[in-house]
């Protein structure tokens, strides 16, 4: 007989990794602005901008398989604070030193931590959540990340001023405090992960699974590639629109505004996840958002009013804000079990390939035709993504639905035929008394 299974943990692990993973992003968001405007301040131009804005992500592109295949093995809860630490120490450092190669290398530093955290982070969620849950606690996830993108502007346009000369010093400010909110999230980094939490070292530790054959697996490249197109929006979004800011007249403090209701519309997105899923599905609904934020970024390269551009940002956060959640559910689902880190690894890698190409192409073509002119670069790009998840949606096979983990009633035994003969001879060997009761 099959015992059966012990109930899983609760959700509290979820809610404190969603609260530190909101410090985390939060100091992130804070010091990308922090690091453009520095950079500004030290006399860069908008490629150098973009130099610096790829270099995040130089260093985690080749950190994210080797830190996926160790997880797919090991323990994902100590990536936690290294990447706490590594953030914190690239923020620090970015706001002391005074030169941009400088202020390049530590900013790949800070991408390194963030890649760490959020590498050990998913990997947890994927091993503590039942398939059906898995929709949900990605969303929940990722609001961590939301509330952080929606905090983080606004602190840095608070304390970034460019009046008087101050923009090298209160961006230096912002980049300090930045590592310390960083560093407040090690308060919320105690058992989130359970040890007694089935994974492959259980039993015996299986043979690495190829990046080729993961990379084959039906729904993986796609799922990377729009995690990819989403990721790479927000992130030049973060790093240009303090350019484009600075060219229209936008004060520092309206641009943190502004990127902070990008980040509250798609809190609300991944809020209504589930209502959304029911009504559209996951396919419709990725391929929809991609395709209404492609043509909203597109569409910023127009000189519209601030109050235009707020209602184009606030439809784009909630259009980007499906992405994120459902690409990670979409590798997890299509990639071996045995994997799954390696699987959100190499998702991850191709985030960060993106960070690193799609802004030093926005460089060139800012450096050519104008800072707001990367926008049309990322609704070409979220187009492409919208057209891929269309044809994945239309080739992919039906998804099986998840079975409740229950324990399977035992089969009711069937009793043998008779036999006549044994019944007659049990009844001639019977006490007389028996056979006359009879």
């Amino acid at each position: 007989m099959t015992p059966a299974p012990r109930p899983g943990p609760g959700r509290g692990w979820l809610l404190r990794l969603v609260i530190a993973f909101a410090f985390a992003q939060g100091a992130v968001s804070m010091a990308r602005p922090a690091v453009s405007y520095r950079a500004l301040a030290l006399g860069a131009d908008e490629m150098a901008v973009g130099v610096i804005a790829g270099v995040y992500a130089l260093l985690p592109l080749f950190a994210a398989v080797p830190l996926g295949r160790r997880t797919d093995h090991g323990r994902c809860a100590p990536l936690l604070p290294i990447g706490v630490v590594l953030i914190s120490g690239g923020c620090a450092l970015s706001g002391a030193v005074s030169s941009l190669p400088a202020m390049a290398a530590w900013s790949g530093v800070m991408g390194l931590g963030h890649l760490c955290f959020v590498i050990g982070a998913q990997s947890i969620v994927a091993r503590q959540s039942a398939p059906a849950e898995q929709d949900r606690n990605f969303g929940h996830f990722t609001i961590g990340a939301s509330v952080g993108q929606l905090i983080g502007p606004i602190a840095a346009g608070a304390l970034i001023s460019g009046e008087s000369g101050a923009l090298g010093r209160t961006s230096a400010l912002a980049l300090l405090v930045s590592a310390a909110v960083c560093a407040v999230a090690l308060t919320s980094l105690w058992r989130i992960e359970h040890r007694r939490t089935p994974g492959p070292r259980a039993t015996k530790r299986p043979a690495k699974v190829p990046v080729t054959t993961i990379l084959g697996a039906r729904g993986v490249p796609a799922g990377i590639f729009i995690s990819m197109a989403v990721l790479s929006s927000t992130d030049i979004l973060t790093a240009y629109l303090p350019v484009v800011g600075e060219h229209r007249g936008i004060a520092p403090a309206t641009v943190g505004l502004l990127l902070s209701l990008r980040a509250a519309a798609s809190i609300a997105c991944r809020l209504a996840m589930t209502p959304m899923l029911r009504l559209l599905g996951r396919n419709a609904l990725l391929t929809t958002s991609c395709l209404l934020a492609g043509l909203l970024c597109a569409g910023m390269v127009l000189p519209v009013p601030v109050w235009a551009l707020a209602v184009m940002l606030a439809a784009l956060g909630f259009c980007l804000g499906a992405g994120q959640p459902l690409s990670m559910t979409t590798v997890v689902r299509a990639a071996p079990t045995e994997a799954r880190s390696t699987a959100l690894a190499l998702r991850l890698t191709g985030n960060r390939l993106g960070q690193a190409a799609a802004p030093a192409a926005a460089g060139l073509i800012a450096g050519t035709a104008g800072a707001a002119a990367p926008f049309a670069l990322l609704g070409a790009l979220l187009l492409a993504a919208a057209g891929l998840g269309l044809r994945s949606g239309r080739t992919a096979p039906a998804p099986v639905p998840p079975q409740p983990a229950s324990v399977l009633p035992e089969p009711t035994p069937v009793r043998p035929a008779p036999d006549r003969v044994r019944e007659r001879e049990q009844g001639n060997n019977a006490p007389p008394a028996t056979r006359n009761r009879s």
